[in-house]
């Protein structure tokens, strides 16, 4: 596709999913009581960041009244909260918060996407759904050329890098890497994996995660890049 702007704007126009189509384009309809006077994006959500970044950090996809709202990846939701606080804290945003598009946010040396980019009933992409929106973080990856460093949140989109790198013709570790919070994998093309439970109001709602178990990843990812 070119560059990261012509593949964004295929994002935007995707239609592949009619699951997906229908719930995102009902809750943009719908609407959440509090937020009766947004007009919802409603679409598939782009990457965000920085086109130079050595850092990328991977979720799963946008949440109904989060991206699918704002139409900015992690952005107006609690799961946003936390990941630009700590983005912001190690030096890779201007800013702790993320509440809308035209908020001044802006990334330095950090680039986040996503594994599906429609929000999904339930947060639970079908099988055929991550198949169809794979080729989109492939395409992000390798536009990515500087990436270095990547911070998976949560298992599958861990799993999702590593399909993703295989596909563009990488030779995976054996034994194969295996998720974990805190776990870091220093892959033979020269990128570091870092593994950590993403920041979804389950996770930090029930303690599984807590940010003096989640701003040690960011810190790991800083000094990572300041080692290369």
């Amino acid at each position: 596709m070119g560059t990261l702007r012509m593949l964004n704007a295929a994002i935007c126009d995707c239609t592949a999913c009619p699951r997906l189509v229908n719930y995102r384009q009902g809750i943009a309809r719908e609407k959440r009581k509090q937020y009766r006077d947004w007009t919802y994006w409603g679409r598939p959500v782009p990457g965000f960041g920085d086109p130079q970044a050595r850092l990328y950090v991977l979720g799963l996809a946008p949440a109904a009244h989060g991206g699918n709202r704002t139409g900015r990846v992690f952005t107006g939701d609690r799961s946003g909260d936390w990941l630009y606080e700590a983005l912001h804290r190690y030096g890779f945003a201007n800013q702790a918060s993320s509440t809308h598009r035209d908020d001044g946010l802006a990334l330095t040396d950090c680039y986040v996407g996503a594994t599906v980019r429609c929000a999904p009933p339930g947060n639970k992409p079908l099988p055929d759904e991550f198949e169809r929106c794979s080729r989109f973080v492939q395409e992000e990856v390798r536009l990515l050329k500087n990436h270095r460093v990547v911070i998976a949140l949560g298992k599958i989109a861990f799993d999702h890098y590593l399909k993703t790198c295989r596909t563009h013709g990488r030779a995976i570790p054996s034994p194969i890497p295996k998720f974990g919070h805190g776990v870091a994998y220093r892959l033979p093309w020269g990128v570091t994996l870092l593994g950590s439970y993403h920041p979804s109001q389950q996770n930090t709602f029930t303690g599984k995660l807590t940010r003096r178990m989640f701003h040690p990843v960011f810190q790991k990812a800083s000094r990572s890049i300041d080692d290369q």
